[in-house]
């Protein structure tokens, strides 16, 4: 029999929104509106690549019960933008290659920074 992950192991959610030099302006409106509507925290906005992300980007943290809203809310409008959307359970490796939802086209993750710890 399959064995299937337990949804309590999902402490929160991260939402990235990706952007370059020509759409900063229009990132950094879409996560001003995202955190202010879901009363939820707004990363910096990283104009170069930071940490896996191989474009810039601006981090939206969220509990489980907001992301039930957030991600259709993004879907909406995002505006061409690409979100890379995953779960915090502890697992950086897994949250970031195998539990992951992109909105737009997906990117090449630098997942190397994680080791083996999936």
């Amino acid at each position: 029999m399959t064995s299937y992950q337990s949804i309590d192991t999902i402490l929160g959610y991260h939402a990235h929104v990706y952007f370059d030099a020509a759409t900063t302006k229009q990132a950094i409106e879409l996560c001003e509106a995202t955190a202010e509507l879901f009363q939820i925290k707004m990363g910096r906005i990283h104009e170069r690549p930071v940490g896996p992300h191989p474009m810039f980007s601006c981090q939206l943290n969220c509990n489980p019960d907001q992301f039930a809203k957030l991600l259709p809310w993004l879907t909406l409008n995002r505006g061409g933008l690409i979100v890379f959307c995953h779960p915090e359970t502890g697992n950086h490796l897994a949250d970031h290659s195998k539990n992951v939802i992109w909105l737009g086209e997906a990117q090449p993750l630098k997942l190397s920074i994680f080791g083996e710890e999936a």
